[in-house]
């Protein structure tokens, strides 16, 4: 018996727990330079955080290729 194309496989919710985790620490470690970042220019602090916003998905698009069909390239 083939299993049902439409059931999730179990990377799915695998795959969700490792972003957050992902999005956690990439938290944990743009918050630890939050005194140093904290003396520097507002213009400067606001380019800091959008860069630093985005740069944490560049890992993620490996993990969700891998959780859409189970390989790490496209």
């Amino acid at each position: 018996m083939t299993p049902n194309p439409h059931q999730p496989s179990w990377r799915k919710p695998a795959g969700m727990f490792a972003i957050l985790g992902i999005i956690a620490l990439w938290a944990v470690i743009i918050a630890s330079f939050s005194g140093m970042i904290g003396n520097w220019p507002r213009v400067v602090q606001v380019i800091f955080y959008v860069v630093a916003g985005i740069i944490w998905i560049f890992p993620v698009r490996p993990l969700l290729v891998w959780m859409e069909t189970g390989r790490w390239r496209a």
